[in-house]
């Protein structure tokens, strides 16, 4: 079979820049599966994007697919045939496949005897395929939202121009929202707004890149992230480069240009996570910092044409981003007129929860929790429910309203101003982190107080009121807030008992009921939420099972089970005790109502089973201080010792004896045995 270059483009008017990286990834991988359905061999699939553009470009794909040998089966050979005549069963078979009775052909199985017909089918060309695979990738797309255009009745995120496909120097005759298929496409809006035609699909990259378009999505940042660096150096400063911000930017060009401007240094009075927050909201520029790390008041932008005058573009965006800083500027100004404190009664006016009240109930419950918490870890209590009563108070700010990201940074800057601690400021910014996986903790004990307390306040609150997450719905972000809880616990280094924790939660309360059973729940959730974390710290699914299984509510104390029971499944001792163990709690899970709560020295009979009896009460000796210490690591290393007399005792001594007594002590010496190991983890479940 021959092969050629596939080139799907669908031409559009510019598509929202959050879509762009979805909808080309969701095409590429349509048409992938439509080609591998039908059984077309391809190679590598690439997909391109620019906003005004989603482009796939398949090389080496088959002209054709296989020709394939088809089977059909009839009727049983007993209802085809009666008296050596074929009946109607048969001859209505041998019409269906357009051949007569005696053509057809005998199939065994291990069910009997069956009529059947063999024919080889030709495969289909694959540009007969393409027209239905391609409108159907299409067709599909996960447009956020659709709309409709003109008097047409088709729908799409805008509306469409042109499609174009390419096989090869072929064009493939085909139709799809509301488009015919052809080769012509469009390069840069201004720079070559004539149609193109794409005389072969291996063409496309480089005839729009003359055309003033970088379609390769990943080219075009990386050009982006160039210019921007380039642009910095000049100005001898450093810039910064927000992956988020440097995508979406990359969906607003199809040919980056960077241009620096500036702003009146006037402005550098605002707190510059303020200029910041509004110049990448609101104009999408990068910012730059000088060598101290403080903002310069300079800016790059991405503009998407190459300007003759390129100082009337920069003019223009400087005139643009005015007026964004003096509303952030007016917005600081306001915001100082009043002590932070003094906004506190205003949040009895935002609701935090129906069910649950407004955000000064939420506030009042968690200077309770973080106060307690504060003392447990040596902080100050007082400065714990000064930051939970000043805590949401930022959120009524005139800064914070508009830019909602700067939550908790504005009231630290706000709470410092007022003359508050130290640890009071810095913990209204830290009551937000971790904010996703990988983030930093709070540092200070102030910090990590009211961010556990106000965690654990959502936790129970929405569980209390019955709106557990659920699938893929999780509206209150527990998962990501009971994670924060474990890696703040964690890698704070704080031993405290989540039960106990939640309970003190759940009673600042006052309309939830049965709070047993909801302290149960909601610590069974986040314990389970275990799972996420040891993957992300490279800990095996069966370790988590391992520690799960023990009843510990400590997530310090889980946490470093976890690591000393993986690093003990490196050694090569692990298989063999976890098989043992597993031996074990087989055995004496069919003795459950058997006494084998203690060993007679003088009931050893076997010298194998005195001489795990003899390890057995050596490593108990030596691993219980370790146990008190939460040593984990060397309790299992001692334990590792105990191989050779388990497998010998396995080896050589009948568990089951017949004499009742000596029966009974070999199940106390195993039930022994297993208890040392569950002072970690249940290793057992190793096995799965």
């Amino acid at each position: 079979m021959a092969a050629n270059t596939l080139l799907v483009e669908l031409g559009v008017e510019e598509l929202p820049p959050s879509a762009i990286d979805l909808l080309s990834d969701s095409l590429a991988d349509g048409i992938r599966r439509g080609l591998d359905e039908s059984d077309v061999t391809h190679g590598a699939v690439m997909a391109y994007a620019s906003p005004r553009r989603l482009a796939v470009q398949i090389v080496e794909l088959a002209d054709k697919q296989p020709d394939r040998e088809v089977e059909r089966r009839g009727p049983a050979l007993a209802a085809a045939f009666k008296e050596g005549q074929p009946t109607k069963a048969a001859e209505g078979f041998a019409r269906s496949c357009g051949v007569t009775v005696d053509q057809l052909i005998h199939l065994e199985t291990d069910k009997g005897t069956w009529l059947g017909y063999r024919e080889q089918q030709r495969g289909e060309t694959t540009t007969s395929l393409l027209p239905a695979i391609v409108d159907k990738a299409l067709t599909s797309l996960p447009v956020p939202k659709n709309m409709r255009w003109g008097s047409s009745r088709v729908e799409f995120s805008r509306p469409v121009h042109w499609l174009v496909m390419l096989y090869g120097h072929e064009v493939v005759e085909g139709e799809s929202l509301g488009l015919n298929a052809g080769r012509m496409t469009r390069g840069h809006r201004f720079h070559a707004p004539e149609p193109i035609e794409l005389t072969h699909a291996d063409d496309y990259l480089s005839v729009l890149e003359n055309a003033w378009v970088l379609a390769d999505r990943d080219k075009r940042r990386e050009r982006i992230r160039e210019q921007v660096l380039a642009e910095a150096e000049v100005q001898d400063a450093t810039a910064v480069i927000d992956e988020a911000l440097l995508v979406e930017v990359s969906g607003l060009v199809e040919w980056p240009v960077a241009l620096t401007g500036s702003f009146d240094e006037r402005f550098l009075e605002v707190p510059s996570e303020c200029l910041i927050s509004s110049m990448k909201a609101n104009q999408k520029y990068f910012h730059l910092l000088d060598a101290d790390g403080r903002l310069k008041s300079l800016f790059i932008t991405i503009a998407n044409i190459d300007s003759e005058d390129p100082e009337q573009v920069i003019q223009g965006n400087q005139k643009v981003i005015r007026p964004r800083l003096a509303d952030a500027a007016f917005f600081y100004a306001t915001d100082r007129k009043r002590p932070l404190a003094d906004r506190a009664p205003e949040l009895a006016g935002v609701v935090f929860q129906k069910q649950l009240g407004s955000l000064a109930d939420k506030a009042h419950r968690n200077a309770e929790v973080a106060a307690f918490i504060a003392e447990r870890i040596g902080g100050s209590a007082a400065h714990a429910r000064r930051a939970a009563a000043l805590g949401k108070c930022d959120l009524v700010t005139e800064m914070v309203l508009e830019f909602p990201e700067l939550q908790g940074i504005m009231g630290h800057y706000y709470a410092a101003q007022d003359g508050e601690p130290g640890q009071v400021a810095q913990a209204l910014e830290e009551q937000y982190l971790p904010r996703f996986a990988g983030d930093a903790i709070p540092d200070s004990d102030t910090g990590k107080a009211l961010a556990l307390a106000d965690r654990l306040d959502t936790l129970t609150g929405i569980f209390g009121i019955g709106a557990r997450p659920s699938g893929t719905k999780d509206p209150f972000a527990l998962r990501r807030a009971a994670i924060g809880v474990l890696n703040i616990l964690v890698k704070g280094e704080l031993d405290l008992d989540l039960r106990e924790l939640l309970e003190l939660a759940v009673a600042q309360h006052q309309t939830l009921v049965d709070t047993d059973k909801l302290v149960d729940e909601v610590l069974t959730y986040m314990l389970d939420r275990f799972r996420a974390w040891a993957h992300d710290e490279g800990i095996e699914t069966e370790v988590y099972l391992a520690v799960r299984a023990r009843p510990v509510t400590h997530p310090l104390d889980f946490a470093r089970r976890l690591s000393a029971v993986q690093a003990f499944t490196r050694r090569d001792e692990a298989a063999a005790l976890a098989a043992a163990n597993k031996r074990v709690s087989n055995i004496l899970a069919k003795q459950a109502n058997g006494d084998v709560s203690s060993i007679e020295t003088g009931l050893l009979q076997e010298a194998a089973e005195a001489a795990l009896y003899e390890a057995v009460a050596s490593c108990r000796h030596a691993v219980m201080p370790l146990f008190a210490e939460a040593r984990y690591h060397e309790a299992l290393d001692a334990l590792a010792s105990l191989r050779d007399p388990v497998d010998a005792f396995f080896d050589q001594v009948m568990v089951m004896a017949d004499d009742e007594a000596v029966r009974c002590n070999r199940l106390a010496l195993l039930a022994s045995l297993q208890a040392l190991f569950l002072e970690v983890a249940d290793i057992a479940l190793l096995q799965q």
